[in-house]
């Protein structure tokens, strides 16, 4: 069974990745900084299926000088990282002129060096095996830009360099390495719209819709399968025709 660690994995798009891919037949593990009641069920269920399986480790990717030993920490556990996907970050807006600059550290630090660091170690692991799959879960406003987002489009927009770059690194060792830009997604948060703001979300797509969790965990188990092994170094929007 191949291992698949998914940062972020406690709830909301992360926990809808990691219970997909379970499904799918990958032992996954959730990377969280607690873990949520959603998560113990989704790992009951895994426990009662009878394809892959889902465990839950604490660490918060914050602590940047931590994330080396908890990675070494993860291949003594579990052995081989197979896949990574990269989809823990924070979303705080905000326009740049008054965001104080604790907060902006905090989103690069987050959304952007934290992936990179926890890469480079799981990396290791796959290069000893000369196979592996990383997925960053970028955003269309990475490519777009999006008024109030400005920092958090950066990180985003970092993500898909990173990814075109690492996969020309990669690619001599037999690694893909992929990024997902999602729209915006129907979950709590979309649902706490006013009800024009949401509508509008909808006008905008060409599809007349916003899309679900399970539209980007289906492209995330896409770029892990067999069937994307010469796939490298792409994004992949899902966002409904928004952007279009």
């Amino acid at each position: 069974m191949r291992n698949v660690i998914v940062t972020g994995g406690s709830r909301g798009l992360g926990l809808g990745i990691a219970r997909s891919l379970a499904s799918a037949g990958y032992a996954v593990v959730a990377i969280a900084r607690s873990e949520s009641a959603e998560l113990e069920l989704a790992i009951e269920e895994a426990e009662r299926g009878a394809r892959g399986s889902l465990a839950f480790r604490c660490f918060d990717l914050a602590d940047t000088a931590g994330i080396r030993p908890f990675v070494r920490d993860l291949r003594r556990s579990y052995g081989s990282l197979y896949g990574l996907v990269n989809n823990a970050g924070i979303g705080s807006s905000g326009l740049l002129a008054t965001m104080r600059d604790q907060e902006i550290e905090l989103l690069v630090r987050l959304n952007t060096v934290s992936p990179i660091l926890f890469t480079k170690y799981v990396v290791r692991s796959m290069l000893a095996d000369r196979s592996g799959r990383i997925v960053n879960i970028a955003s269309v406003v990475g490519i777009t830009g999006y008024r109030g987002l400005s920092v958090y489009s950066a990180t985003k927009a970092s993500l898909l360099g990173f990814t075109r770059s690492l996969a020309r690194e990669l690619g001599p060792a037999g690694i893909n390495v992929n990024a997902i830009a999602p729209g915006f997604v129907d979950t709590d948060m979309t649902r706490e719209l006013a009800v024009e703001e949401r509508a509008q979300l909808v006008r905008r797509s060409a599809l007349r819709r916003l899309i679900d969790v399970e539209d980007v965990a289906s492209a995330v188990a896409f770029l892990l399968g067999d069937g994307s092994r010469n796939v490298t170094g792409t994004v992949i929007t899902v966002d409904a025709g928004s952007t279009t």
